[in-house]
C-alpha cells in the first residue's frame, strides 16, 4: 500500500507553520495513543503514521526535501533503513513527547502506560546524531557504490560494557523513585486531586544509581573512539542530498539508544561531462570539414566510450542524444540521457596555403548560408532540450 501524503495524515495544508503542525500531531497522538486504544491495531498504525509525518514535517531540512522529492527522498537510507520515519519504532515515537507534551507521555498517569520508557517508567537516554560528508564521482553516482568511512565518535566503553559502573555490584536502586525512574506528585485543585509524573531528578529516569564508577569512562558508559562504517550509496543521489543510517551515530550513556549517522552527498566535478539533473552533457568540437563531409567520432560516457555518427552538413549547435546514458533517478528505473552539443571549431590562424584554398571556396554557392525551413533556431533547440 502506498504511503499517504504527510500533510493529509496530519490534516494540515502545505503552508502550515511549525505551531500548526505541532498542534495537529498532538491532537492525533492523544486520539490514537496505544494506552487509550489498547488492542486496536488500526489505532496503533495511525499513531505511528502520525508520528512519522510529524518527524519529517517538524524538521525544516527534512520537510524541504519532502516537499521537493516526496517519499522518495525521505524514505531512503544508506543501508536499507530510513530517515523521515521509515525506520521509527515506538521508542523513537515516544521520545518526541518531551517536545510535544512538555516531558514524557501524557497517558502514563491515566492509562498506566510507560510512554517511551523501559521498565515501568525508566528513561532511556539517546545518543546524538552525527553528520559526515561523502564525496562521489559521477560514475559512483550513476552506478551506486559502497564506501567504507572511518568515523570518530562516542562508542560504548568496553571496560564496563557501557554500564558506567566498576562492576555488576556497583549499582543500587534509586532511593528517590524506588527504581521507577519517575516521581509522582498529587496536587489539590478546585477540580479535585491531580496526579502528575516527572523524571526522577536523582537518577535522571534510569531507576538506578552507580555506587562505584568505571575507571575508564568515569561513569558515562561511553568513550571517544573510531568505527569503520560501510555505507551503501544508492544510484542517482545528487549534490546536497542526505542519507541516514539508523543507530550509527554517537553511542548513548549507560546502554541507551545510539543516534543516527547523517550522510551529506557531495559531487566531484567530472573532467569532461557535466550533470544536469538526470541528464549528462558533453561539448563536442569538430572541424568545419568533418561537419561538411560527415564523420564518426568517439565520445566519453559514464560507462566508457561510445561511437557516434556525424551526418554530412551538420550545423553548429545541434544536440545529439544518447538515450539512457545519463544518471538514474533514486528509487526508479528511469534513467536520463546524454546530450552531445556539437560545436564547429573555427581555426584562429591560417597558413598562406590554407587561406588560398578557402578563398577559392568563398564564393561557391554551396558555401553561402541558406538555412531551410526545417533548420531549428537556437531558441527552438533549447526549448526542445528542456522539454
Amino acid at each position: 500500500m502506498s504511503k499517504r501524503d504527510y500533510y493529509d495524515v496530519l490534516g494540515v495544508s502545505k503552508g502550515a507553520d511549525a505551531d500548526e503542525i505541532k498542534k495537529a500531531y498532538r491532537k492525533m497522538a492523544i486520539k490514537y495513543h496505544p494506552d487509550k486504544n489498547q488492542g486496536d491495531k488500526d489505532a496503533e498504525e495511525k499513531f505511528k503514521e502520525a508520528a512519522e509525518a510529524y518527524e519529517v514535517l517538524s524538521n525544516p531540512e527534512k520537510r524541504q526535501r519532502y516537499n521537493q522529492f516526496g517519499h522518495a527522498a525521505n524514505a531512503h537510507s544508506a543501508n536499507g533503513g530510513g530517515y523521515g520515519g521509515g525506520g521509527m519504532n515506538m521508542e523513537d515515537i515516544f521520545s518526541q513527547f518531551g517536545d510535544i507534551f512538555g516531558g514524557g507521555s501524557p497517558f502514563g498517569d491515566f492509562f498506566g502506560g510507560g510512554g517511551g520508557r523501559q521498565g515501568g517508567g525508566r528513561r532511556v537516554a539517546r545518543g546524538s546524531n552525527l553528520r559526515i560528508k561523502v564525496k562521489l564521482t559521477l560514475e559512483e553516482i550513476a552506478n551506486g557504490t559502497e564506501k567504507k568511512i572511518k568515523v570518530n565518535k562516542q562508542v560504548i566503553c568496553k571496560t564496563c560494557d557501557g554500564t558506567g559502573a566498576k562492576d555488576k555490584s556497583s549499582f543500587q536502586t534509586c532511593k528517590t523513585c524506588g527504581g521507577q525512574g519517575a516521581v509522582r506528585r498529587v496536587t489539590n485543585t478546585i477540580l479535585g486531586q491531580m496526579q502528575t509524573t516527572s523524571t526522577c531528578p536523582t537518577c535522571n529516569g534510569e531507576g538506578t544509581t552507580i555506587t562505584s564508577k568505571c575507571n575508564v569512562c568515569h561513569g558515562d558508559g561511553v568513550v571517544r573512539g573510531e568505527e569503520t562504517i560501510s555505507i551503501n550509496v544508492p544510484a542517482g543521489v545528487s549534490e546536497g542530498m542526505q542519507l541516514s543510517m539508523s543507530g550509527k551515530g554517537n553511542a548513548a550513556p549507560r546502554g541507551g539508544l545510539p543516534g543516527d549517522l547523517i550522510i551529506l552527498i557531495e559531487e566531484i566535478p567530472h573532467e569532461t561531462l557535466k550533470r544536469d539533473g538526470n541528464n549528462v552533457i558533453y561539448d563536442l568540437h569538430i572541424t568545419f570539414i568533418d561537419a561538411a563531409l560527415g564523420t564518426s567520432v568517439e565520445v566519453p560516457t559514464i560507462d566508457g566510450k561510445a561511437k557516434i555518427k556525424i551526418d554530412p552538413g551538420t550545423q553548429g549547435g545541434k544536440i545529439l542524444r544518447l538515450k539512457g546514458k545519463g544518471v538514474p533517478e533514486v528509487n526508479s528505473y528511469h534513467r536520463g540521457d546524454q546530450l552531445i552539443h556539437v560545436n564547429i571549431w573555427t581555426p584562429k590562424a591560417l597558413s598562406n596555403e590554407e587561406r588560398a584554398l578557402l578563398e577559392k571556396l568563398q564564393n561557391s554557392p554551396n558555401f553561402k548560408p541558406n538555412p531551410g525551413k526545417n533548420e531549428k533556431s537556437f531558441f527552438e533547440r533549447m526549448k526542445e532540450y528542456f522539454e
